[in-house]
């Protein structure tokens, strides 16, 4: 686990500089790796072992267990990596997750379903604001986290989902 000490490092190194009408600009250390931590409804971001940042966060509507199938409101699990962005989001900004992987489309092959997939991180409507775990299967943060979590990451970015 990430220690306390690990903790405060990387919160003194963390740094956002923004310019009035745009979005910020990242200077701290590059984040490595993010963690989802589906039980406790936390995503973290690290730079190696050194814990960057930490969001609260709501899910899939249906949010246990891996999701295995097109409309099942799950929140996948397992490694994937941050593969695109989009500005233009109507969930504010998002960051695409390479879901469906090869190992996803195998089982959802098997049992004759469509794995689903556009899942991503991504900011919150006005209308879900307070509600718990409203997503069809993404990770939802604020919008104002999102302006901050954008810059953060790059593509390629590792994350880990765990139950």
């Amino acid at each position: 686990m990430i220690s306390r000490r690990s903790m405060m490092a990387g919160t003194a190194a963390f740094g956002l500089t923004a310019c009035s009408g745009q979005l910020p600009t990242y200077r701290g250390p590059e984040v490595t790796r993010i963690q989802v931590l589906k039980n406790r409804r936390e995503m973290q971001f690290l730079h190696h072992q050194s814990l960057l940042k930490s969001y609260r966060i709501d899910l899939g509507f249906a949010p246990e267990g891996h999701k295995s199938q097109e409309g099942d409101g799950r929140t996948p699990e397992g490694g994937y990596r941050i593969d695109r962005r989009n500005p233009n989001s109507r969930f504010h900004l998002s960051l695409g997750i390479s879901y469906p992987n090869a190992n996803d489309i195998a089982y959802a092959r098997a049992k004759g379903v469509d794995p689903g997939g556009d899942i991503f991180i991504h900011g919150t409507p006005q209308k879900w604001i307070g509600t718990p775990d409203w997503t069809w299967g993404c990770i939802a943060v604020t919008n104002d986290e999102m302006d901050e979590i954008y810059p953060m990451i790059n593509n390629g970015t590792l994350i880990y989902i765990y139950a």
